[in-house]
């Protein structure tokens, strides 16, 4: 286990709360990152039928798990073996056949199919038919969004939680490290990944990283106007911006950074571009402390935009911490206008800047901490256009 049992306890009980402020007798939780933290298993078995079943009424979680993922769940979680629910083989894939067939048996078995039934209706992996499966196989039942009950919970970290966190932040740096190493004119995009994914793996002497939520995304030149784009086998250019997004990940926990290559000549245009991010994102940071808003940090950071006439429609910002792919957000606290979280000590999220001009753009990010304070951020590398000339 990552955690002691204590801190597992602790999370249940918070949830077990929040249950009961919704009225949700059982939760039946999807979300792979909600599994992790409220069982403690990590495994890729997320592609098919998984999760962690609250009812407000037990002492632990159950654990409902593939028959051949179920070994791994015996090492990785920390809840009794008989509170481990294995379904059988012969639910894989073999429609209409489906694993939630059992799922629905042992809810049956348990009473608890005349119950108010908490699902995560907006979860990756909770499929359109995964839930007419419990709509029709639990008739009495009364089916209820979560609304992200378990993502909020895990929005104020454990000290424990920041620790693992901040070991993570030591990774991405050695990730960006090796970036601006290898963005090279002529050498292949997918080289350069190559060199960056070993690098966040190896990590450092005492903290060896993982497999990261996101893959490496590496927008260049005409790219750097997009969002989200990969490495291709193309070489990089000199002339050309390119944008490196990674994240260092330690036992699950994931501390992402964006910083901007470019390769040649300085351009001002760039270098003014990166100014104002770096001037937005410094006065947004300024912002964060316990008892302001969201969007108290993203007023401050559009106000700087306004200045220099910069459009950005998408938000500069989001929770962070446990993830699985296909994303490293918690999907709870946004830094955008409109957003009145309360940001409270330990609160960790990512605040991105994605800037696009047309046919060019630059980006830098920060993932932050609200401490007693104030805030601090995890990583030190500096944001200014790294110019390769």
């Amino acid at each position: 286990m990552v955690f002691d049992k204590t801190e597992y306890i602790e999370r249940l009980k918070k949830t077990k709360i929040s249950m009961q402020e919704k009225g949700i007798d059982l939760l039946i939780s999807q979300d792979t990152a909600n599994i992790n933290y409220l069982t403690g298993y990590d495994a890729w078995s997320f592609y098919y039928a998984q999760c962690a079943l609250v009812h407000v009424d037990y002492d632990e979680p159950l654990l409902f798990i593939r028959d051949q993922d179920s070994g791994g769940a015996y090492i990785k979680s920390y809840v009794k073996n008989e509170n481990i629910i294995v379904y059988d083989e012969k639910y894989i894939h073999t429609w209409p056949s489906h694993p939630y067939d059992f799922l629905i048996e042992l809810i049956k078995k348990n009473k608890w199919d005349n119950q108010n039934i908490g699902v995560e209706m907006d979860s990756h992996y909770f499929t359109a038919y995964c839930y007419e499966k419990l709509q029709n196989g639990l008739p009495n039942a009364k089916l209820i969004d979560s609304e992200r009950l378990v993502n909020w919970i895990r929005v104020i970290k454990s000290d424990n939680e920041i620790n693992l966190m901040k070991n993570a932040a030591l990774i991405s740096q050695e990730g960006i490290k090796t970036a601006f190493n290898v963005i090279n004119p002529g050498v292949r995009q997918c080289d350069a990944v190559g060199e960056i994914q070993k690098s966040l793996f190896y990590g450092t002497p005492d903290y060896g990283g993982e497999y990261s939520s996101i893959a490496t995304l590496l927008p260049t030149g005409a790219g750097t106007s997009a969002s989200h784009l990969t490495a291709t086998q193309d070489p990089f250019i000199s002339g050309e911006a390119t944008i490196v997004e990674i994240a260092g990940v330690y036992k699950r926990y994931h501390v992402p950074m964006a910083r901007t290559v470019l390769l040649g000549k300085a351009e001002q245009k760039k270098i003014d571009a990166m100014n104002a991010t770096n001037e937005a994102l410094d006065s947004g940071i300024s912002a964060i402390k316990p008892g302001n808003t969201a969007d108290d940090v993203a007023q401050k950071f559009w106000k700087i935009l306004d200045k220099y006439n910069i459009k950005k429609e998408s938000r500069t910002g989001y929770s962070i911490g446990i993830g699985y792919p296909p994303d490293w957000g918690e999907h709870t606290l946004n830094i955008s206008k409109g957003d009145k979280t309360i940001l409270k000590p330990n609160i960790t999220f990512h605040m991105i800047a994605v800037m696009q001009f047309g046919d060019w753009g630059v980006e830098a990010s920060e993932s932050i901490r609200v401490t007693d304070k104030g805030c601090e951020t995890f990583c030190n590398i500096s944001r200014d256009l790294h110019i390769k000339d």
